[in-house]
């Protein structure tokens, strides 16, 4: 490992900036009561919190706010280890070592397995399997039991279904994934009984709309759209225009509420051509 002296002059500046905000955080939590108060547990919903805001800044593609989004995230992993150090568990070290490690040992097309023999691996999906090969090898019992289980539901079927590529489990064609949307369509449908005029019967409903929308999720992935990017894009671009449609209301001396859809629907449609 090179010495302080040996490195870049940027990178003596970052180590130097990790240093200060390790300091900083050495001293909030002996001399100030509200950090010196804090837990794990008391810190988890405000991760969560900081790394939505993350998520938020990264749609608006917002540099300065993505700045300023790790930054606060950056702090909560340095309180995490912190109190764990003062549990005497680990510390940022043994984190940082950690994931370095584990780097090392996910990447042996880069640097090795240990064995003298090469291994490959050209492409994404190359490294992607590799890795959960290599996640089964550490003692993971299932490719699957990787993904969180307090995930968003969406983000998770995304994820269960990335895992299982990686262990061969897919589709070949995206032709074979649509025709499965199209299956699932016509089953969720069925559950209406719309002909018959039967009482729908909600449970099964709710079951066969969850097999669309996992069949929806798995031909956003073949066709490489990351589909909780693409409903949160759709949910700010509704928010944007029924926002408008409110204030051209408001701006006419008019309320949502007495107003007809038709009314509606031109500002809506104006709120379209912004």
């Amino acid at each position: 490992m090179k010495q302080f002296q040996e490195l870049p002059p940027r990178r003596q500046e970052q180590l130097m900036a990790f240093d200060r905000l390790l300091t900083i955080m050495d001293e909030l939590r002996e001399q100030c009561p509200w950090d010196r108060k804090q837990t794990l547990e008391s810190l988890r919903h405000l991760t969560i919190e900081e790394t939505y805001e993350l998520s938020d800044a990264i749609l608006e593609n917002d540099l300065p706010e993505i700045r300023k989004e790790l930054g606060d995230i950056q702090l909560h992993l340095i309180f995490y280890a912190k109190i764990a150090a003062e549990k005497e568990a680990f510390d940022i070290a043994d984190v940082l070592h950690g994931i370095s490690d584990k780097l090392i040992s996910r990447h042996p097309h880069i640097y090795g397995d240990g064995s003298g023999q090469p291994v490959k691996a050209e492409t994404e999906e190359q490294v992607k399997a590799n890795w959960e090969q290599l996640k089964l090898k550490e003692g993971n019992r299932s490719v699957l039991g990787g993904v969180p289980g307090s995930l968003p539901a969406l983000v998770k079927a995304m994820r269960i279904q990335e895992k299982a590529r990686g262990a061969g489990f897919d589709w070949e064609e995206r032709q074979q994934v649509w025709e499965k949307v199209e299956e699932e369509m016509q089953e969720f449908k069925a559950e209406f009984n719309g002909d018959t005029g039967q009482a729908i019967d909600t449970q099964r409903a709710e079951s066969e709309f969850g097999d669309l929308l996992f069949s929806l999720v798995n031909y956003a992935r073949f066709i490489d759209i990351n589909p909780e990017t693409a409903l949160e894009r759709t949910n700010k671009k509704f928010i944007k225009r029924f926002q408008y449609l409110e204030e051209r209301a408001r701006a006419n001396g008019k309320s949502l509420n007495d107003m007809t859809l038709a009314e509606m629907d031109v500002y809506w449609n104006e709120a379209k051509t912004i």
